[in-house]
């Protein structure tokens, strides 16, 4: 480590979960997010800030108005612009030492398996179900942890799967496709900074997870913001699951 880096990361090499081998996982990791709106913004800047090795943002979205007030990342200036390009340059100056690659493309079947078996940790937080079921499919075949968000109104949610999918439940165990009549933000509204609540906690989950700081899998915690309360609740395996399950794994 330069002795920029050292103390820049001097709070993390205090840690006793981090330390300077925690901190070097980190700094040789790649991470893959899918989704640079509110959640992404939170998720993205902390762990460029934190040192991550390589991070790589896959939005096909441009900016719209109604975004600027919870997607951090983006000003007025940017409207009508690639989020992904857009964000990859504002955490370029965030730490110019972290490698930051956009992708402002929809990623799809071999190119989506590609992009995830290359990750070490995969962060999800895109507002529709299909692309959730994808990316979910990509992590169980790839055997890569991932970390998945959402929020709508003043509730959020944050989930962990994998990387060990022969024995942990995936997100198609919590959910099916019956779901995908769910609410999202743009009909129900969403609380500001909600969305960034739960992209941090995504990027807390991530960097324990680079560190060897963090063995724990399955995961899901809902936030009520309203109530400022958190819920931690346990989720098991579906033996009919269709991405997961012993018969899908032969």
């Amino acid at each position: 480590m330069s002795t920029n880096t050292l103390s820049r990361d001097a709070r993390h090499l205090a840690l006793p979960q981090v330390g300077v081998d925690g901190q070097r996982k980190i700094g040789g990791a790649s991470a893959l997010l899918i989704g640079v709106g509110g959640i992404g913004c939170a998720a993205a800047t902390y762990l460029a800030s934190s040192g991550i090795g390589h991070l790589v943002l896959c939005d096909f979205d441009t900016v719209d108005e109604t975004n600027l007030g919870r997607q951090v990342l983006y000003g007025p200036g940017n409207i009508g612009d690639l989020k992904a390009e857009v964000a990859a340059a504002r955490l370029r100056k965030v730490n110019p030492d972290v490698h930051v690659t956009a992708i402002p493309e929809r990623l799809n079947n071999h190119a989506l398996a590609d992009a995830v078996a290359q990750a070490d940790v995969v962060l999800d937080g895109c507002d529709n179900f299909a692309t959730r079921f994808q990316v979910n499919d990509a992590c169980v075949a790839a055997s890569c942890r991932l970390i998945a968000g959402s929020a709508i109104r003043l509730e959020g949610q944050l989930a962990v799967f994998g990387p060990d999918y022969s024995e942990s439940p995936c997100y198609r165990c919590l959910y099916v496709e019956a779901d995908e009549s769910l609410g999202n933000c743009a009909g129900n509204g969403v609380l500001a900074p909600v969305p960034g609540v739960v992209g941090t906690m995504m990027a807390t989950e991530a960097l324990k997870y680079l560190a060897g700081a963090d063995a724990r899998s399955p995961l899901l915690r809902l936030y009520d913001a309203e109530a400022t309360e958190f819920r931690h609740l346990k989720l098991r395996k579906r033996i009919d699951c269709p991405a997961c399950s012993e018969s899908n794994e032969r």
